[in-house]
């Protein structure tokens, strides 16, 4: 991703009239100048979005740490009238930036005695500004929720396991799978997270005393009931809680003398940095770059060096120096052995995932488990999104912990009416996680019809909640049954919602489950049409995508795939608009970029339709360049599931479990679950930086039910974005930007009120 957040500095730079220059092979280039520091073009990122690594190099610089080696450094930008410097790395290259801005009047002061520079100089470039970005795979940056890199090395380790579990589950083997992480076990969290791991280890959350025991013990139950392989996740920093290491080896020892299992090990290594950049980190990277030009633009002498960042879906400024010192805060409580408040200060998203990952990964016996005698049903509605199967398996493993009976209701709201419905257990759904597609089956079918026989269908299997995991159908579905509710008390239970659909086009929350997934396979799809075109001379793509009147795939799409421009229902366009589309595209084919990629949205308009545009390009493109269409149809619904939609999937249907039992305790009444009010049926939805539950009553009013979109959406915000990086003058609203924050310690009570 650092090469997307590389792009859209240079484009955001060049497009508010500054000079921009890259440093090549990081201090090492600083400090070495001549022609390690360049000015830069707009063609000069062109095609780089898709490329791995960065184009600028990246080196690790012993002579940057001295003062001989900073004073040279600003010598050589001082020569280029350099003062604003935009730094990508991890804690290590931040700090060294902040400690050169602290220096930079006494270098030049010491350059001016020298008399490398003039005394006018020194006025003239008095203040050096920074801002960071953090590019780190293991995420290990305190105060932000994602650092560029994470996501696609989850990506990376995710394809592995997906593979070897196809090869364990043959041959009945125990996997030890190692991956990156010495002083940091996100990504040996989140991944066992995604992928249903049987055991983590990780440097912050150490196994208490005898692990080695109940270890052996859970993976002996595994087999006995009949789960055929069983997946250790070790991250390379792991340690005990007496500090001492645990490697993958040594676990590999202790299954294969104790258990007698067949196991394997298998390092990662560095595998995890490399590969095509994910849908999300390349939409990251561009909003970070962006962002990091306006927080530039907007330094003073007085502002502290400042990070750029996301908390949850908001753009964020930090004081570096406050970052880095609670990033180097964690590991000092690591060294302590202050396990509990290593976990707290590595940020709430952490938090949030180990409790998850706690929640469904032992089942406690049956003895130990709280007994409710509340029956909550589960069902998918409206068409396949990827990450459902995992939500489904949250939700069933969570109620089971919260002592419900789970029951799975097939086919939908139209099973239901039928009495597909059965009981579910923990077993079930074991290896539903990486499951594309929905296993319980889904059908746009809405309950209106059915109310007589899905109210008999409750009342026969005695259901006390219900929570329903799909799009916009789910949603109407909602409706409709609590309108029933004044006809038949069977409705009148707490009902909540997660939302998934690729569309994304639910209100009430920023993301669905399944729409990342779908990016990321229009993503691909683009980086390989564009591939297609290298070696032909000049060409244009016409892609429509999926997501109903929906823009969101579109426009996202755009953004991470460098698209030229992007045709969506929210942002009416008109013949004029075309034209100069088309001009736009025969003006940057005559630089040394020789194709375009125009993305639109299945129902963006009537008249203008796919074949329509087309065929306008080819016509107006005549002789400048030819054109090529491409539908792609629903591959944008299947898939194995990206890492983003599994977790996503599993923390949100874990909060709606949790909701439940709470709603359910509250409604209780002399022998009965009795709930009419508004908020008991609510939709669980992100919004900017946190969880909230909404009542579908309240959502109402900000639906467009004609086109089954949220009147108000977040995302069209980022159109600008798109259209700046792909050289049209617009209007950037800069009031979304972020204001300089400090670095929040959340207290232990704000972690239950959720960020993802």
């Amino acid at each position: 991703g650092m090469n997307a957040a590389v792009r859209a500095v240079v484009r955001m730079g060049i497009y508010v009239k500054a000079k921009v220059y890259f440093v090549y092979e990081g201090y090492q280039g600083m400090v070495d100048g001549g022609d390690n520091i360049v000015e830069v073009s707009w063609e000069s990122v062109s095609s780089i979005l898709q490329v791995g690594g960065t184009v600028i190099g990246s080196a690790r610089c012993k002579s940057f740490r001295t003062r001989e080696g900073r004073l040279q450094a600003a010598h050589n930008l001082v020569q280029r009238g350099i003062t604003n410097l935009c730094v990508i790395g991890g804690d290590g290259s931040l700090t060294g930036a902040n400690l050169f801005r602290e220096e930079w009047s006494g270098l030049l002061e010491e350059l001016a005695q020298t008399g490398k520079i003039d005394e006018e100089a020194v006025k003239k470039y008095a203040y050096l500004n920074i801002v960071g970005m953090v590019g780190s795979i293991d995420n290990d940056f305190c105060g932000t929720d994602m650092t560029i890199g994470t996501d696609s090395a989850l990506h990376r380790i995710i394809e592995v396991v997906d593979a070897i579990m196809t090869t364990a589950q043959s041959h009945q083997r125990t996997f030890v799978l190692e991956v990156m992480g010495r002083h940091c076990g996100y990504l040996a969290l989140v991944s066992a997270l995604a992928c249903g791991a049987d055991w983590v280890f990780i440097p912050e959350y150490p196994p208490e005393e005898g692990w080695e025991d109940s270890m052996c013990v859970k993976l002996s139950e595994n087999r006995a009931r009949k789960k055929r392989l069983n997946i250790i996740i070790v991250a390379e920093g792991a340690i005990d809680c007496h500090n001492k290491p645990i490697t993958s080896e040594k676990v590999k020892d202790l299954v294969v003398q104790r258990l007698g299992f067949d196991t394997r090990v298998t390092i990662l290594g560095h595998v995890q940095r490399g590969g095509t950049p994910s849908a999300f980190d390349r939409i990251l990277a561009s909003r970070m770059g962006v962002e990091a030009v306006l927080a530039l633009l907007e330094a003073t002498p007085a502002t502290p060096a400042c990070v750029v960042s996301l908390s949850g879906n908001q753009a964020v400024r930090l004081p570096l120096m406050e970052c880095v010192q609670m990033t180097q805060e964690v590991q000092k409580a690591m060294d302590e052995g202050r396990f509990v408040e290593a976990v707290r200060l590595r940020g709430r998203s952490f938090e949030n995932n180990l409790n998850t990952y706690k929640l469904l990964s032992h089942k406690k016996p049956d003895a130990e488990l709280p007994k409710t005698n509340f029956n909550v049903a589960v069902l998918n509605v409206g068409a396949p999104a990827a990450g459902m199967n995992a939500a489904v398996r949250a939700a069933v493993r969570v109620g089971i912990t919260e002592g419900h009976k789970m029951f799975a209701v097939i086919d939908g709201f139209e099973g239901f009416a039928r009495g597909k419905i059965k009981e579910i257990s923990w077993g079930d759904v074991g290896g539903w996680t990486g499951q594309g597609g929905s296993i319980l089956g889904t059908k746009r079918t809405l309950p209106a019809k059915y109310l007589e026989k899905i109210a008999d269908q409750m009342r026969t299997n005695n259901i006390n909640a219900l929570m329903v995991i799909g799009g916009f159908e789910a949603y109407l579905g909602l409706l409709e049954l609590s309108a029933a509710r004044e006809k038949y008390d069977e409705f009148c239970i707490p009902m909540v919602m997660v939302p998934a659909t690729v569309s994304n086009n639910v209100p009430g929350s920023d993301f669905s489950i399944g729409a990342d997934t779908a990016l990321n396979t229009i993503t691909d799809t683009c980086d390989r049409i564009k591939q297609s075109a290298s070696g032909t001379k000049r060409r244009v793509f016409i892609i429509e995508t999926m997501g109903g009147y929906c823009g969101y795939l579109a426009n996202m799409g755009a953004l991470a795939a460098g698209a030229d421009a992007a045709y969506i229902f929210e942002e009416q366009f008109d013949i004029r608009e075309l034209q100069a589309n088309v001009e736009h595209l025969t003006e940057k084919m005559k630089t040394s970029i020789q194709r375009g990629l125009v993305l639109r949205n299945e129902n963006c308009n009537e008249n203008y339709t796919t074949d329509f545009i087309y065929q306008l390009y080819s016509e107006e493109g005549k002789g400048v360049f030819d054109c090529r269409k491409n539908v792609l149809g629903h591959m944008q619904q299947g898939g194995a599931p990206s890492p983003f939609d599994r977790n996503f999937g599993t923390k949100m249907s874990a909060k709606a479990v949790q909701w439940i039992s709470k709603k359910l305790k509250e409604t209780y009444r002399k022998g009965k679950v009795f709930a009419n009010t508004d908020d008991s049926v609510c939709l669980l939805g992100i919004r900017r930086r946190n969880l909230v539950f909404q009542p579908v009553a309240e959502l109402k009013n900000e639906t467009d039910f004609v086109h089954r979109i949220p009147k108000e959406q977040w995302w069209l915000k980022l159109r600008p974005l798109m259209k700046i990086l792909a050289k049209y003058k617009t209007s950037y609203d800069v009031s979304d930007s972020g204001q300089l924050e400090h670095v929040a310690m959340h207290s232990p009570k704000e972690a239950e009120t959720g960020a993802i």
